[in-house]
């Protein structure tokens, strides 16, 4: 397996060549060369698997420069019930017949970026022990990314994280959550703007090869290609558990930001998982939703991003939609390099006169929006019909997922997060606080450890020039 950038310009790489990379030297995303195809007989075959053993065959068709040995034990180390709580690691919840919710929250910090942050944390460790080897983790936040990615590096070896924050933007537990951390290796830095100002310096540096090559730069945002195939795992283990059979078609609802987690139901389905529709949810920050309804891709400016109470969705420019748009084209990478330098530019494009526009019927893509009154009723609703608490990005996936549900199609919600997380909106929803586990009491108490800067590249380099060697 070899992978190429979506902008073409990288000749083509191993998995363990990307791993530490973030963004291809051109500017564009790696991907796969093809993307492997799942045999009924194969599909047949995994159904009755542990999350253990699937992941193993899943992520072994991406990763085939890791000796099997080891990429079994580094799963095996990741997906514990220790970590994430139970054997089954993504539990489906049934609401009612054919809908359900896919447990992805359980892991260190409360999130679905577990899922996927653990298994980079230990890969990272590996290559770094292989080579004797330091790295510097640059990453962007909207909230829980950051949390995740700390807790997931923790204490490792020859790895410090540089995580920007909107300051002010996340909830008191997701801000508690990053700033609590008194780790050695983990440095917080609250930029003063939105998420995409974090992840534009991100970008930035990663773009200045001379300043990321010296000082040992990586990432750990859904750019990085091992985080979205960590995720791919987790449609076919949903898939099964909600099917009898492999004759079935179920659609996915997925509250997107980034178009990190929906990018990697993508996959699946471009690897054959019967998936009917992937339903591509947003909240009032709706570019995405604009897109696929309208063909018109136009990101936001800092001023026009809202700052809402599902924020780990206040995302106006989504990285991982490069990686949609490069199958969409053809895998025409001038055609996304093109587009992109719009992009780059802050200026929209527009694929509606296109046939383009036509093919993303073929790709299962169907999207909606939602807002703080309809997420707080779904909360609502969804407590007093099934019993269930919801967070608020959950919410905004039920109620598009819903809107969009096929009779006889089995409909599977990604949940976000816990509802913990998000306090303030569970109690303005159901009139009381969600339960809190008993590690998290009195989080937002304990001393926080962070720095403030503008948003400026600049700053953030000389920060990481100051910190960013072993001490």
């Amino acid at each position: 397996m070899r992978y190429i950038s979506t902008r073409g310009g990288m000749p083509p790489k191993t998995f363990s060549e990307i791993l530490l990379s973030g963004l291809s030297p051109d500017g564009g995303l790696a991907i796969p060369e093809v993307y492997p195809r799942v045999t009924a007989v194969e599909l047949h075959a995994w159904r009755d698997l542990s999350y253990q053993a699937l992941a193993f065959e899943i992520l072994s068709r991406f990763i085939d420069d890791i000796p099997a040995q080891d990429l079994r034990k580094i799963i095996n180390k990741t997906y514990t019930a220790e970590i994430f709580g139970s054997a089954d690691i993504t539990p489906l919840k049934t609401l009612e017949p054919g809908l359900h919710v896919l447990g992805l929250s359980n892991g260190p910090t409360l999130a679905f970026k577990d899922i996927a942050m653990q298994l980079l944390g230990n890969l990272f460790e590996y290559q770094l022990t292989k080579t004797g080897g330091e790295l510097n983790i640059l990453g962007a936040t909207s909230g829980d990314t950051g949390s995740s990615a700390e807790y997931a590096m923790r204490g490792k070896h020859g790895i410090r994280v540089f995580m920007l924050s909107p300051l002010g933007k996340m909830s008191r537990f997701q801000t508690a959550q990053m700033f609590s951390l008194q780790d050695k290796n983990i440095f917080n830095i609250a930029i003063r703007g939105v998420f995409d100002d974090c992840q534009d310096i991100v970008k930035a540096v990663s773009n200045d090869h001379a300043f990321k090559e010296s000082r040992h730069i990586g990432t750990v945002n859904s750019i990085n290609w091992a985080r979205i195939v960590a995720q791919v795992v987790y449609y076919f283990k949903g898939y099964f558990a909600a099917t009898k059979t492999n004759d079935e078609q179920v659609s996915f609802a997925v509250p997107s930001g980034n178009f990190g987690n929906i990018c990697a139901g993508h996959v699946a389905r471009m690897m054959g998982l019967p998936i009917k529709r992937l339903i591509l949810a947003t909240n009032e920050n709706d570019v995405l939703d604009e897109f696929f309804r309208t063909g018109v891709y136009r990101p936001r400016t800092t001023f026009e991003t809202q700052h809402t109470s599902s924020p780990s969705m206040d995302i106006s420019k989504a990285s991982n939609f490069e990686r949609f748009i490069f199958d969409l084209t053809g895998r025409n990478a001038q055609q996304v390099k093109e587009l992109w330098s719009a992009v780059d530019q802050g200026k929209p494009f527009d694929l509606l006169q296109t046939p383009l526009f036509a093919k993303i019927q073929d790709f299962g893509f169907v999207s909606g929006s939602s807002n703080h009154a309809a997420r707080i009723e779904t909360i609502r609703d969804i407590h007093q019909r099934y019993r269930v608490l919801v967070d608020t990005h959950t919410a905004d996936g039920l109620k598009v997922g819903q809107a969009h549900r096929e009779t006889g199609v089995p409909l599977i919600c990604l949940e976000t997060a816990l509802p913990v997380k998000f306090a303030e909106s569970i109690q303005e929803a159901i009139g009381r606080e969600p339960e809190r586990p008993a590690d998290f009491e009195n989080l937002e108490d304990l001393p926080q450890r962070f720095v403030v800067k503008d948003a400026d590249v600049e700053a953030v380099k000389a920060y990481i020039d100051e910190f960013g060697r072993a001490q």
